[in-house]
């Protein structure tokens, strides 16, 4: 009855006004920031070298602004905590989901929504630094609903956003992650899903109430190392079927088009899971990532060096990852038989590299979905404020609700948690990219303030004029202090 209701309104929510709401969004901002995600592409390679820099708030001679310095994390360990969350079951479940649905075409707009949706990253990343604030603790804080109701004035707004954040981080995706998980361990080792569900919520239990900076600096020594490992057996796998990717590519562009024959009724399918699976993965327009893109100190200290950098992880996540995965599921012989989610990934490793392949991915699995569930948490921890939680009992209701749903979805069936997280990010998006359209000037004066001092040579610095702390309404004035 409930997977029912949650069927209809999801197929009016992606079938009727994300898609054109997303795609619009992305090509807004590529065309009103000229293409930034290509005509800078190696720019955003450039800031990882001083990514991991904290900025102690001393100037340079170079006439960098004095900037705050809370006890905050850096651009990298930012990159490292959305690569967390955005690195998960979407990469190796949500493609398995994606081709089994909607067929080879859906990766074709997983990558075409990837490629506008770096653009709106860029957008909804820089606002979150520049709207961001000092908490009680000195620490900043930041996101949609900060920018909604400081730049936008718009109170009700932040709490509708927040009420949606805290719904789809606190309770929703992560039971997403955790049926993966235990999934993959059952397939695996036929370990009993509530097994594995228990293990997983006692060890999250552990992380989360260390706080942010505690999930940072997991994410910053578990990202790349599990990242670097998936990579390159799933490239080794390419390179060892090289001769089939031309293909493969030319298959996925015909089933995108429905240009193959019996294909054209997929190419709706395509077009929905493509877009659906590629924002589940990459985040873009959700309005999560601003949340850890918010809590960095950036270096070069300006608002939009942080949106370079969180448009670098939606490149990651989908043009690089995700493809990597289709790649080995259409290489496989298993992908007609009938198996979806994580067991197909696991069977297609498995007639790549042999038994060992299913094992690899059930550990990439844990690394990927553990990851994920301990920076979902940060994420929903951070909008505690906007509904008036931000006290203890506040705090202990949403970690005893954040962890009994981990138990919940590693017993669940994988068509309920796939349409509750499909509603909860339809949700997070629809009001998110109202706002990004209704900020977008603000978006485009910071990214000509920050390309004009690099035309200058100088270190991009961002120092709010009285005309921007009106305009933009700043009322913190953090980067004026």
């Amino acid at each position: 009855m409930i997977e029912a209701w949650l069927g209809t309104i999801n197929g009016y929510l992606w079938g009727s006004i994300l898609i054109y709401l997303l795609t619009a969004c992305g090509l807004w901002f590529t065309w009103r920031l000229k293409g930034i995600q290509f005509r800078h592409f190696f720019h955003m390679f450039s800031l990882l070298g001083s990514s991991r820099k904290a900025n102690s708030g001393s100037g340079s001679e170079q006439g960098e602004a004095k900037v705050p310095s809370p006890q905050g994390i850096s651009s990298f360990q930012a990159l490292c905590t959305t690569l967390a969350a955005r690195v998960g079951t979407g990469n190796l479940m949500g493609v398995a989901v994606a081709i089994s649905l909607g067929g080879a075409g859906a990766v074709f707009w997983m990558w075409l929504i990837a490629l506008l949706g770096m653009a709106t990253a860029f957008a909804e990343s820089s606002l979150g630094q520049l709207y961001k604030e000092k908490d009680g603790n000195n620490a900043f804080r930041g996101g949609p609903a900060y920018y909604m109701r400081k730049g936008l004035k718009s109170p009700a707004l932040a709490v509708t956003f927040s009420l949606c954040l805290f719904f789809g981080y606190g309770f929703v995706f992560s039971s997403v992650q955790a049926n993966s998980i235990t999934s993959a361990f059952y397939g695996s080792f036929g370990v009993p899903p509530v097994t594995t569900g228990i293990i997983i919520t006692i060890c999250a239990a552990l992380v989360i109430l260390g706080g942010l900076r505690n999930i940072a600096r997991f994410a910053e020594l578990t990202v790349p190392f599990m990242g670097i490992a998936y990579l390159l057996v799933s490239i080794a796998i390419v390179l060892l079927n090289a001769e089939a990717i031309p293909g493969i590519i030319t298959d996925i562009i015909a089933s995108a088009f429905g240009l193959k024959e019996a294909g054209s009724g997929l190419v709706g399918a395509a077009i929905v899971q493509g877009v659906k699976r590629g924002l589940y993965s990459n985040e873009a327009g959700m309005g999560s990532s601003p949340n850890a893109a918010a809590a960095a100190i950036p270096y070069p200290p300006h608002p939009v060096s942080q949106g370079y950098i969180q448009m670098l992880a939606v490149f990651f996540d989908t043009l690089v990852i995700c493809s990597c995965t289709a790649f080995v599921i259409l290489l496989s012989p298993v992908q007609g038989d009938n198996i979806q989610g994580i067991l197909l990934t696991q069977q297609a490793f498995a007639s790549q590299v042999g038994a060992w392949g299913s094992d690899f991915i059930t550990v990439a699995i844990l690394l990927f979905g553990f990851t994920s569930i301990v920076a979902n948490f940060a994420y929903a921890d951070n909008n505690l404020k906007y509904l008036k939680l931000d006290h203890a009992a506040g705090h202990w209701f949403l970690r005893i609700g954040f962890l009994g749903m981990l138990v919940f979805g590693s017993v669940a069936s994988l068509p309920q948690v796939i349409a509750m997280a499909d509603l909860a990010t339809g949700l997070m998006t629809v009001v998110n990219v109202v706002a990004l359209f209704l900020l977008s000037k603000v978006v485009l004066v910071i990214s000509q303030d920050y390309h004009r001092q690099l035309q200058q040579k100088k270190v991009p610095c961002y120092r709010a004029s009285q005309e921007q702390q009106q305009g933009f309404n700043l009322t913190a004035k953090i980067w004026s202090d």
